[in-house]
């Protein structure tokens, strides 16, 4: 399930495409300037009934070329991914017959190794082809800690508080933010990254840190798009919880009528986010056999 969380962590690059060029550079990555920034439609489903959908797409214009820009969101280690990433570049490419480059953003330093790879797709013996994504995390964005550098560069930023939520200087970071939103005043997107990185701090300590700084500016808090993002993340945790809950009594009532349960099929109902599916398996779960009963149709 897509979580505000997850939708903060790359709506930054959707609000200000050229986010990405001062990263880069701030990473000593050689990518151009971009001349011309364009979004592209994060659907990449075809004919077959296989849903994939990117976080955010753009395509940018630069003096030499043109390239795609993939942003993905990790918040924990997915093995599907690296699949479902591969699809998204050899599509972007085979459409738009222009080069892609995929950024991974995450906020663990753990996941930001793993997503980083290389990733090797096919067989053992011989794989055929090879993903490295670019990867933003607490390990490589830098740590925005002064008023003065927050000011000049508010996306990164707010990027920064993002990727470096659960890191002992996040406070010291959040100081800097705050201040440089107080100075930005009236210009219309410091209420813009106000809201993505109280969103993008999901429960963690920086979030506690974050809100004592806001509540001198009560404005931020009863702004509609505040609100109303904050319903949305609260609407999204009571679903979430309840398929939670019908999973776990599947699995219970499987496990006291003395039924063995794989790691594969227990993995399978704690995955499923369909009410109705996990419906019918918790009414399969009082009459069946075998684990393959719930799942039989």
């Amino acid at each position: 399930m897509v979580t505000a969380q997850h939708e903060a962590m790359h709506r930054i690059f959707r609000h200000d495409a050229r986010t990405f060029a001062r990263v880069f550079h701030a990473l000593d990555l050689p990518f151009p300037d971009p001349i011309e920034v364009e979004h592209i439609s994060v659907d990449l489903t075809e004919i077959e009934p296989i849903e994939r959908r990117a976080d955010t797409i753009l395509r940018i214009v630069t003096a030499e070329s043109s390239f795609l820009l993939v942003v993905e969101a990790q918040s924990k280690k997915e093995l599907s991914r690296p699949r479902a990433w591969t699809y998204y570049l050899a599509y972007l490419e085979a459409k738009y017959q222009i080069p892609a480059v995929l950024v991974v953003v995450c906020r663990s330093e753990a996941i930001a190794r793993w997503a980083q790879g290389p990733h090797n797709l096919g067989h053992a013996t011989w794989p055929c082809m090879v993903l490295r994504p670019l990867v933003l995390g607490p390990h490589n964005v830098p740590a925005v800690t002064t008023a003065e550098a927050a000011a000049a560069d508010l996306p990164l930023a707010a990027l920064s508080a993002i990727t470096h939520a659960t890191r002992p200087e996040i406070g010291a970071i959040l100081e800097a933010l705050a201040a440089a939103l107080r100075l930005a005043g009236d210009r219309d997107d410091a209420q813009i990254y106000a809201e993505l990185v109280e969103l993008g701090l999901g429960r963690t300590r920086g979030a506690r840190i974050w809100r004592k700084l806001m509540s001198v500016d009560l404005s931020f808090f009863r702004s509609e798009t505040s609100q109303r993002m904050r319903e949305e993340a609260r609407a999204e945790g009571r679903e979430e919880g309840l398929e939670k809950g019908v999973s776990e009594s599947v699995l219970r009532i499987l496990r006291r009528r003395g039924i063995k349960v794989s790691s594969a099929a227990e993995d399978k109902i704690v995955a499923c986010h369909d009410r109705a599916q996990l419906g019918e398996w918790l009414d399969r779960a009082i009459s069946a056999q075998t684990v393959d009963d719930v799942f039989s149709d």
